[in-house]
């Protein structure tokens, strides 16, 4: 098992294994798909990830990971690297053929982890007396505005719903989650959460469902949940288990948030691919993580371990059972 003071070792066979950047990626374009929550991580990585690699371009694209996973899996457009906000979306949509295709990976790592929370502005209905213990009582008060993204095609967007779930049962309110919800119609949905943060600043909405991450980046005031409705501890797994969240993808139960990635079958760059996930998992990537407000993993968790490259393998442990 290998620490994060290993990964320079590591590092260094993965440069040995895939050849030196500087020679064999000269000019060539490196295409993520990422959650739209990893959009300033992935863009500052991005950019350090060129210094290191002259010649490499790093072409990001952002939104609901169910989406982009599917920009791959149905409409077959190329990426290097996809990366999804809920460790699932990677095994349900890509180790299996979609619509009558073939699998599109058969392996992923788990990097980070997060916790869903609710941000706001002075300017937002409440925010003077809103506080952990009644904010669903000033999420539930007439007038009230609150926007989250589409539970069908972003994980916040079921996340949200199985966090309200969850505090319905955790506050011994049965009707919590209705009531937060009746202030937040399909209006105020969008395919990513992101998308709505400036029509929160702007006074649209009173407050919007997202990721404590966002929050940190956005310097915005947020919600501190439990860990037992926030989704961000994986030690209440079994109580996040009982949570459901009804799609039109079926009912998904509640799971620790983790965030996971993995490089296509078709991916057009598969060893520069790998350089970049060794730079993610690396000090300087971790750096960028921490300061983006996600929570570290203590070790990157493998999913199908055994078929993750070999230069990447030793930066993981095996996926929990």
């Amino acid at each position: 098992m290998r620490t994060l003071k290993s990964i320079p070792t590591a590092l260094s066979a993965l440069a040995l294994a895939v050849g030196c950047a500087c020679t064999s990626a000269q000019a060539e374009t490196l295409t993520l798909f990422a959650a739209g929550t990893l959009g300033k991580t992935f863009t500052t990585l991005a950019r350090g990830f060129e210094k290191l690699h002259p010649g490499v371009t790093v072409q990001p694209q952002f939104g609901g990971s169910v989406k982009m996973v599917k920009q791959v899996t149905v409409l077959h457009q190329p990426a290097d690297v996809v990366a999804v906000a809920d460790y699932s979306v990677i095994p349900k949509y890509m180790f299996t053929g979609q619509e009558g295709g073939k699998p599109t990976a058969d392996w992923s790592i788990g990097f980070l982890g997060n916790a869903i929370t609710f941000i706001y502005t002075p300017k937002s209905k409440g925010a003077k007396e809103i506080h952990a213990d009644n904010w669903w009582k000033v999420l539930s008060q007439p007038g009230v505005q609150i926007g989250r993204s589409n539970p069908n095609t972003d994980p916040s967007g079921y996340q949200t719903l199985q966090m309200l779930d969850l505090a319905s049962r955790y506050y011994k309110q049965p009707d919590l989650a209705a009531k937060v919800l009746a202030n937040s119609p399909e209006s105020n949905l969008r395919d990513t959460e992101t998308d709505l943060i400036s029509a929160l600043q702007l006074g649209q909405i009173d407050y919007l469902a997202i990721y404590r991450s966002d929050a940190v980046q956005h310097h915005m005031e947020a919600l501190d949940l439990p860990p037992q409705i926030n989704l961000s501890d994986p030690k209440y797994a079994a109580e996040y288990a009982q949570a459901k969240a009804q799609t039109k993808n079926g009912d998904l139960a509640g799971r620790p948030i983790i965030y996971a990635l993995t490089i296509p079958t078709s991916a057009p760059h598969p060893k520069l691919a790998q350089e970049f996930i060794a730079y993610l998992l690396g000090p300087e990537g971790q750096k960028v993580i921490a300061a983006n407000g996600f929570i570290a993993l203590k070790h990157p968790y493998a999913m199908h371990r055994d078929k993750v490259p070999a230069a990447l393998r030793g930066l993981t442990v095996a996926w929990p059972e």
